[in-house]
């Protein structure tokens, strides 16, 4: 019997090992999906809400598995709506493979409905995007957009038109350009070494500085032994973007949590102290948190050569996978004896843990999201995966979730978008079956793609969602006026109740807001067996202050306030009440 293109490209994903696509359906790719109709054995389609979700579920399931994300949406305003999750699969450097549908093939570019370019629209998310042209052309097409999307660890793309998705191989005829059987669905991943010359340079630079700093990204995540290794071996912190926050365990002694605006003071500190700096697998975009000019000799590390000195000037730059090349390099690196400049990190962790403690055990009303965030961390299993939503709730995960055993974390690293960790938890829960996934977002985000807890339910996936409500967007409440030295305006958000929604759509829901019921109120969603909403009623004018606050900062808040900031004595009260905890 005769393939349709559709069956062909379905079966060679599969000779792929994907097992696996998020999408949504439509009549520009009914042909698709009567092949994966046809083919449930031997691979699964998750139906989304929203093809946004979609894109950001492809993600998030290549952020955990390290594999190819797959997302499939219709033709025109189903393309378009991927385009955001992809978007930000580009920019964390996933490889993520989206397939589209078109028009009909002799009615695109007449104004049909739903004739949207698409293969042009997506040139700039994507490094390949190629339209298919017949049963012949597909295999060819689909290995080098999974070989590129790998190779790049990027976003690539194919579209087929509706009835060309439904030609079958008896229906044309092959080119005799085209052998077949002349792609292979092989990808052999090759990365670079340094020379020895500039690993031995690298090392003498180290070996030279006596206060060193470990900055070590997401390109560190498999380098958790060789990133403490030369932690010991040099005396110096580790610092974490948010991106590798799970490089290595919270609890380490070589470790000062996060950097930036939601990072801690002490990795700020080491950080304008260090006299060098080891730049391993980061792409950390905030400059004026890296050392001054001149201030530090700087190595860096990355598989992108291209990436080398992209945000601070580096002496040294060494080019390949960052576990190979740490393991390459620590032979190289002498043992320091002098342990000051880490052990005054220590102290001031010692500090900052203190403060994030008491700040998570408050019991004053309104309800603190420092509490629930605090509360929520006792909960998460040693394997857990916990996505991140982007706002005041990254602040939240940031200081609060503690990395342990081989637990996961993710969040939107450089695109930064809402929306995007109840789609990443339902790739995890799909990528994970027997894993605990747990979603961390705030009212604004969540509101986004609220209807993806439908799909959480539909596929029977257990994951805990805690919405921290306040209300507001609250990270642009905060940078409207730290930033812009304005009032906030345009951020108040309508309530909802989204433990009734949650019911209603099938999945547990709570509520709290009371700091004594917090624990009660989460181990009973834990306890939940399928998935579960928490709604936690916090206090909006809790403001997530940067681990050092600035002179600018500062003036910038108080101009805001004489403005004719609405809440200014309730923040006022907030921010007093913090700043006497933290010296009390």
């Amino acid at each position: 019997m005769a393939r349709t293109t559709a069956d062909l490209l379905i079966e060679r994903l599969v000779e792929w090992g994907v097992d696996t696509i998020f999408g949504f359906p439509g009549d520009g790719v009914n042909g698709i999906f009567e092949a994966l109709r046809t083919h449930q054995d031997a691979i699964k389609f998750i139906q989304v809400r929203h093809e946004e979700a979609a894109a950001f579920a492809a993600c998030g399931y290549a952020k955990y598995t390290g594999r190819l994300g797959v997302c499939l949406a219709t033709s025109g305003p189903g393309g378009i709506h991927l385009l955001n999750g992809l978007y930000d699969a580009k920019c964390d450097g996933q490889p993520v493979l989206a397939i589209t549908g078109h028009t009909f093939h002799d009615l695109i570019g007449t104004h049909f409905q739903q004739d949207v370019d698409l293969d042009r629209l997506f040139m700039d998310v994507a490094a390949f995007s190629e339209r298919v042209m017949g049963p012949a052309h597909v295999i060819n097409v689909v290995d080098l957009a999974v070989k590129t999307a790998l190779a790049q660890r990027t976003v690539t793309h194919v579209t087929i038109p509706k009835d060309i998705q439904e030609w079958t191989s008896a229906d044309e005829s092959r080119s005799s350009g085209n052998v077949p059987g002349h792609s292979a669905d092989l990808f052999e991943a090759e990365h670079p070494m340094p020379s020895s010359a500039r690993l031995q340079k690298a090392a003498d630079l180290l070996n030279a500085g006596s206060r060193i700093v470990i900055l070590a990204g997401r390109g560190c995540l498999a380098a958790r032994a060789e990133v403490l290794e030369l932690a010991e071996k040099v005396g110096g912190p580790i610092l974490k973007p948010l991106l590798g926050k799970a490089v290595v365990p919270d609890d380490s002694p070589y470790t000062t949590g996060g950097i930036g605006l939601l990072g801690t003071a002490p990795s700020q500190d080491a950080m304008e102290e260090c006299d060098t700096l080891l730049i391993a697998g980061s792409s950390f975009p905030y400059l004026e948190f890296y050392p001054k000019r001149g201030q530090a000799k700087t190595i860096q590390i990355d598989i992108d050569a291209s990436r080398t000195g992209l945000r601070h000037a580096v002496d040294v730059g060494l080019v390949g996978d960052c576990r190979k090349v740490l393991r390459a390099l620590l032979p190289l690196v002498k043992q320091k004896s002098d342990r000051r400049f880490l052990e005054k990190a220590q102290e001031r962790m010692k500090k900052w843990n203190h403060l994030m403690e008491k700040r998570g055990t408050r019991t004053d009303l309104p309800l603190k999201p420092q509490v629930v965030a605090h509360e929520l961390n006792k909960l998460l299993a040693n394997d857990a995966i916990v996505s991140a939503d982007s706002g005041t709730i990254a602040t939240w995960a940031a200081r609060y979730v503690q990395i342990r055993g081989t637990m996961q974390f993710s969040l939107s690293g450089t695109l930064a978008t809402m929306a995007n960790s109840l789609p990443y938890s339902i790739g995890a829960a799909v990528a994970y079956p027997g894993r605990q996934v747990v979603c961390i977002v705030g009212d604004g985000g969540f509101t986004m793609l609220m209807g993806e807890v439908a799909t959480l339910v539909k596929h029977g996936l257990p994951v805990k969602v805690i919405i921290f409500k306040n209300n507001v967007l609250g990270m642009i409440k905060w940078e409207q006026m730290v930033l812009g030295a304005t009032p906030q305006f345009g951020v108040q958000l309508q309530p909802i109740d989204f433990a009734a929604y949650a019911r209603s759509c099938g999945a547990g829901g709570f509520t709290v807001d009371q700091p004594a019921e917090v624990a009660s109120v989460l181990r009973q969603a834990f306890a939940h067996p399928g998935p579960a909403i928490v709604e936690a009623v916090v206090d909006p004018n809790e403001p997530p202050l940067p681990g050092k606050i600035t002179t600018e900062q500062a003036w910038h808040f108080a101009e805001a306030l004489a403005k004719g900031e609405p809440d200014r004595w309730n923040i006022i009260k907030t921010v007093i009440e913090n700043k006497v905890r933290e010296v009390i």
